[in-house]
């Protein structure tokens, strides 16, 4: 018998929601290297934590040269050729916000 459903809502035990976050990247991290390499995808994962540490993934090559492909395909701004930490994070955050937008006009 399966679990249930688990209610969408903000966890509010420090220790609890450390955990399920935890757990949680460390699903979709391993999601998405499967989906890579199953159908041979290039796929790009970046995640912020509530304290602000960064992760992320990519699958082939480096996460600049995904986030370049990315701004190419879409006419977005181009990185810089010497890549700085805040120009980046600005630029991740935005092209996260693009995607998040064009998902939200495709439903």
């Amino acid at each position: 018998m399966g679990r249930g459903r688990v209610q969408m809502r903000r966890i509010e035990n420090p220790v609890h929601r450390q955990v399920t976050f935890c757990k949680r990247r460390a699903g979709l991290l391993k999601k998405a290297k499967e989906l890579s390499v199953l159908c041979d995808a290039e796929i790009g994962v970046v995640i912020f934590s509530a304290h602000g540490k960064l992760y992320e993934l990519a699958t082939k090559g480096t996460m600049q040269e995904l986030i370049e492909r990315h701004s190419k395909y879409t006419g977005g701004p181009q990185l810089p050729d010497k890549p700085m930490v805040e120009p980046m994070v600005c630029h991740i955050r935005f092209v996260y916000k693009h995607i998040s937008l064009q998902s939200l006009r495709r439903n």
